[in-house]
Parts: C-alpha cells; sequence; structure tokens
C-alpha cells in the first residue's frame, strides 16, 4: 500500500472535482476505481458474487459499504467508517445498506457514478434498477476518469518499478527460449521469470510467432514449436503494488528475413514520430497521426484500432491514440505508445509497444530502451 497522504491527496483532488460537478457524493464500484481511493488491494476480485461498495461525500473520508469478509483488509486503508452485510445474500445483498449509506451522505443532492467509456457497473443489475428507482444518481461527469488519468508522482514511480520488473524479464529470454520450444512453454517460463525478478503477479501475457510476423496479439499460446526464422513477441502486463506495466518485445529465432528487419526498423521509426509528438498541448490524436504516417502513410488502416493508450491501475485506461480522440496531453500522464506494421511479402504483423510519462517539456521513458535490432534466439 502507498502512503496515507497519497490517498487523502487523492481523495481531496476528486472532491474538488465532484464540488465543481455539483455531486453530493460519489458511487463506486469497480476494482480500480476503489484501489483508487483507498489502496484496497486484493484477488478477491476474481470472485463475481459478491458487490463491493464505496461511497465518497463531498467532504470527509470514504464510506465502505462491503461483504463483512472485507472488513479486516479495508480497515488497513485510510476508509475509517465500513459498513458490512453477511454476504452473499439472496434477498437484500447490501442494496438496503448501501440506500441508507447514500441517503445519509447525499441528502437530496446529486450522486454520480462512473458512466462513460471503460466503466461497467460491478453489481447485479436487478440491484441497481431497485437503487436507481429509490436514490437520485447519475453519471460522474468523467469526475473519476479525469482524475486517474494524470498520475502524482507516486504512481509514476510504482510504474517505473513495474516496468523494470518486465523489463528484466524481457532480458533474460534468451534464457527460456529457442528454436523447437512450444510456444505454451515459452509463456509458462516468461511468467516465472517475470515472478522472479519481482512482479507480484502477471495478470496479462500475449503474443505470438510464425515466420515474417504473427497473425494477431491477443492469442492464448499453442503448442507448435518455434522455428528457425520466427519473429517471437511477448506482451505482458505485469503487477506490482497494484500498478501496471505495458510494453512488449519482438525477437528472432536465428536470423531474421529482410523483410522482418525492415518491419522492425519502420516499428522503432513510428516510435520516434510518437514521441516526437507526445508533449503537453498535444492531443492524443495528434500522437496517432505522427505514428500512422510511418505506419502506412497516413491512410489510417490499422487493423488494431489505436496506437496506444493510458496505463496505470488497468492495463489500458483513459485515452486512446485514435483519430478520434482529442484529449489534451498533460504532464502527469501515463501511456504506451503501440504502432503495428504489415510485413511485406507475408501475411503476418509486427507490433512494437513502449510505456512513457508525459513530462512538462515533452516525455520520459519508464520501459527500458528496445534495442535497435531484433534480439537472437538460438534455433
Amino acid at each position: 500500500m502507498l502512503p496515507r497522504a497519497e490517498y487523502l491527496s487523492r481523495i481531496e483532488g476528486v472532491q474538488t472535482r465532484m464540488a465543481a460537478q455539483g455531486l453530493a457524493a460519489l458511487l463506486l464500484t469497480q476494482e480500480a476505481d476503489i484501489r483508487y481511493l483507498t489502496g484496497y488491494l486484493t484477488r478477491f476480485w476474481e470472485s463475481p458474487t459478491r458487490p463491493w461498495f464505496l461511497v465518497l461525500p463531498l467532504k470527509d473520508l470514504p464510506i465502505a459499504v462491503i461483504p463483512s469478509i472485507g472488513a479486516a483488509l479495508m480497515a488497513e486503508t485510510v476508509v475509517e467508517d465500513v459498513r458490512t452485510w453477511s454476504a452473499p445474500d439472496y434477498g437484500d445483498d447490501g442494496v438496503s445498506l448501501l440506500a441508507s449509506t447514500l441517503r445519509e451522505v447525499a441528502g437530496n443532492g446529486r450522486i454520480g457514478t462512473p458512466f462513460g467509456i471503460e466503466s461497467h457497473l460491478r453489481m447485479p443489475l436487478g440491484d441497481w434498477a431497485r437503487l436507481s428507482k429509490e436514490l437520485r444518481i447519475g453519471g460522474d461527469d468523467a469526475v473519476m476518469r479525469a482524475a486517474r488519468m494524470v498520475k502524482t508522482p507516486v504512481e509514476v514511480e510504482a510504474i517505473r518499478i513495474a516496468c523494470q520488473i518486465a523489463g528484466s524479464a524481457f532480458a533474460r529470454v534468451p534464457e527460456i527460449a529457442c528454436g523447437g520450444m512450444p510456444l505454451s512453454d515459452v509463456f509458462r517460463r516468461f511468467q516465472i521469470l517475470c515472478l522472479e525478478e519481482g512482479a507480484d503477479w502477471v495478470p496479462y501475457l500475449a503474443g505470438g510467432a510464425g515466420p515474417e510476423g504473427y497473425e494477431d496479439v491477443i492469442s492464448p499460446a499453442s503448442d507448435a514449436p518455434l522455428q528457425s526464422g520466427d519473429i517471437l513477441m511477448l506482451d505482458t502486463g505485469v503487477i506490482k503494488d497494484g500498478y501496471f506495466s505495458d510494453f512488449d518485445r519482438n525477437f528472432s529465432v536465428g536470423a531474421p528475413s529482410l523483410e522482418a528487419e525492415r518491419a522492425y526498423d519502420t516499428l522503432m521509426h513510428a516510435m520516434q514520430a510518437g514521441e516526437a509528438a507526445l508533449k503537453p498541448g498535444n492531443t492524443a490524436a495528434d500522437v496517432f497521426h505522427a505514428m500512422d504516417h510511418v505506419c502506412t502513410g497516413g491512410s489510417g488502416g490499422q487493423s488494431a484500432g489505436r496506437l496506444g493508450h493510458g496505463l496505470g491501475l488497468q492495463l489500458t485506461e483513459g485515452l486512446s491514440f485514435i483519430a478520434d480522440d482529442h484529449t489534451v496531453l498533460e504532464a502527469g500522464m501515463v501511456i504506451t505508445l503501440e504502432p503495428g506494421v504489415s510485413v511485406t511479402g507475408g501475411a503476418g504483423l509486427m507490433v512494437h509497444e513502449d510505456d512513457y510519462v508525459v513530462t512538462d517539456t515533452g516525455w520520459e521513458r519508464l520501459s527500458p530502451a528496445p534495442p535497435a535490432q531484433m534480439i537472437r534466439l538460438h534455433t
């Protein structure tokens, strides 16, 4: 858990935004939002049975309305008022307790909850229907999204450490991957490397392998063995102290083809173009167009849909580098740049991704610098 002062500062910042939007209270149900304000870190979110609620008044500390199984851990956070029920309760799974808490805090004022992109409601829809009939609940006017998009120095450092861990694991890939090895084994061994280097867990690992690149970047690993001439890509998001890294690396099994080398060079040039546009005052669209000009000549023909995104408590959050995202970049935003290209003469594609924080004058790299050429693995 981060220092108490960090969470108190975040709470105050969100409350300032609430006041500007005329909100009397904020209702939060998503893991990342609750963790942002409290530091409540648990893997128990993997169980979908129990709902968890956090109520933020316009003043004072948040109030947790949670199943009793989580009370002891929540008491270790900045939250001092923890209200519980024995869950699951099929007749009233915390709804009455939550409603009474919201009435107490908000009175007749507006209650907001995140409604925008990347939001979801982590409670039964029937319970939400009942709650919304009883209370005046609407959107939060992007209060939480805006607050989380610009990171504090403490958050940036946490992401930097996660990136260092992933970078150390990537540097050891030649120890665990070579020609003839099933891709599924590479995935398993790479996750072990991440844990050995200090990751708390590895919730995300994707990638691919094939001659002249790979077919997609989200598939689970097959048992097909790596072949000489294959391009192997591993894309991982490791967790350290609740914060993600998210970047990838490409490897060549033996010598890469000339087409693969050219594709890799194009990716490096696209990254440099994105870096040149990555500065306060520019928009996400500006960065997209800079990279897309290198990747497609400006046609915008990327099948992946975007060339990077925000990063933090979630693997992807906040802005997207697409032509229609006009979010203005600010110092403190942590983002990934992720261009992709088709390999000339083949059916494959190649992508590259790195992590950055926007600074007052431009950017600072959080993931280790990529090699100028793909690292070669033994055949």
